[in-house]
């Protein structure tokens, strides 16, 4: 066989997947940067204004469970691509809302259909290529996901500033649906897929892992890990855009680039976690991200900068060491199993963002910093007591998504 076309077959599946994830990640984070812009055209406070990140990450969590069984029954080609070209329907509606309930709904509305894009593509990287070949590929995505979880901020935040924030919404979508013309294009159909028995099938599998403790324990650590990051990076965005820092939006874009220090740490997870042993790294790890977080309180941007630097970058590696966890532990229906991780972890969310709401309102960024201290002491201690000490050793996955 001529090592040329196949090398080019895999090159285009790996720019296939890297889209997948680009374009479901700049559209999901893409209002952080210009919350304090939104606040003030809607004259809401910014525990209000929140509401737009909770409905996003409450309706992912809400689908999430059921994406993995529709895309076993439909197809997985099929399912990606459709959900990408509907996504740029409500990402537009909410960039033309004349009202803070109706950017509100069709947020709600695009949420909905993120689970089909980047939870499928998992599935559809495991199903289809080799063990070798998936870690690549899977590589591929988590860069890519990354990537527009950074971009959609930035880009947001960057047009605002001339153009509104509603110009840099619509230029997401655009993004979005170039990017499912080539994912169409470029992405094979599958051929080792196998049609599942049914959703009632998955359902009762579901059920099922309920009754294992370590995976339920996993479940509210990866609760814990995007409350944190929704309360982080939704509240910090107001506090420097307050005096003394006075950031544009743009400059709020910009800060997340931080996001992109976790994606690099992150590949080495798995050869860390062989060495130290998974509770013994996540502690450590807990640790870090609260130095983090107290980081933030002292008055130089700079060193709130490095603080959230910290922040991100530990987070990554708690998502990637938890999502690893599911995949041991789950004896039987990892699918299943990771979709409910991951609606835990989006229901942590939303409700980060609800909770930090109320934190800022009672006592600034200082009560915000401290509530996120006390849930990472809680996931801590979940670890430290809930967690198995002795797990065989497996490389841990890339995280679903990050963050």
């Amino acid at each position: 066989m001529n090592p040329r076309p196949y090398r080019a077959r895999l090159s285009a599946r790996h720019l296939a997947v890297g889209l997948a994830g680009y374009c479901a990640f700049i559209n999901l984070y893409s209002p952080q940067a210009v919350l304090p812009l939104l606040s003030q055209e809607f004259g809401v406070t910014a525990a209000q204004i929140a509401g737009v990140m909770t409905a996003g990450t409450l309706s992912v969590a809400l689908i999430a469970p059921f994406t993995g069984a529709v895309a076993d029954v439909l197809g997985r080609k099929r399912v990606i691509v459709t959900a990408m070209f509907v996504l740029a329907i409500p990402t537009v509606l909410a960039a033309l809302s004349p009202t803070l309930h109706q950017l509100i709904f069709w947020r709600f509305v695009q949420g909905l259909v993120l689970p089909p894009i980047f939870a499928v593509t998992i599935a559809y990287i495991g199903d289809e290529w080799s063990t070798s070949e998936a870690t690549t590929a899977a590589g591929v995505y988590t860069s890519g996901a990354s990537l527009g979880g950074f971009s959609g901020r930035f880009i947001t935040g960057t047009i605002a500033d001339f153009a509104g924030w509603r110009a840099g919404m619509i230029t997401l979508a655009a993004a979005t649906l170039v990017g499912g013309a080539l994912v169409a294009l470029l992405l094979p159909r599958e051929r080792k897929f196998v049609r599942s028995e049914g959703l009632a099938a998955s359902a009762r599998q579901m059920l099922r892992h309920f009754r294992n403790p370590q995976l339920v324990t996993t479940y509210a650590v990866g609760f814990g890990v995007l409350f944190n990051f929704i309360a982080t990076f939704t509240y910090v965005s107001f506090q420097l855009a307050n005096p003394p820092y006075n950031l544009s939006a743009t400059w709020l874009g910009i800060i997340f680039v931080v996001y992109l220090f976790g994606s690099a740490v992150t590949p080495l997870t798995g050869r860390v976690v062989a060495r130290f042993g998974r509770r013994h790294y996540m502690i450590g790890v807990i640790s870090v991200w609260i130095l983090g977080i107290w980081l933030t309180l002292v008055p130089s941007l700079a060193v709130i900068v490095f603080g959230l630097a910290l922040c991100a970058t530990c987070g990554l590696i708690c998502q990637a060491v938890s999502t690893g966890y599911v995949t041991i532990t789950a004896k039987a229906g990892r699918s299943s199993a990771v979709g409910l991780y991951v609606t835990s972890f989006y229901v942590g969310g939303s409700f980060g963002a609800a909770a930090g709401g109320l934190a800022w309102t009672f006592g600034g960024w200082g009560a915000c910093a401290a509530m996120v201290s006390l849930m990472l002491t809680m996931m801590a201690a979940i670890v430290i007591f809930a967690w198995t000490a002795h797990v065989p050793a497996k490389p841990v996955q890339p995280p679903i998504e990050p963050a």
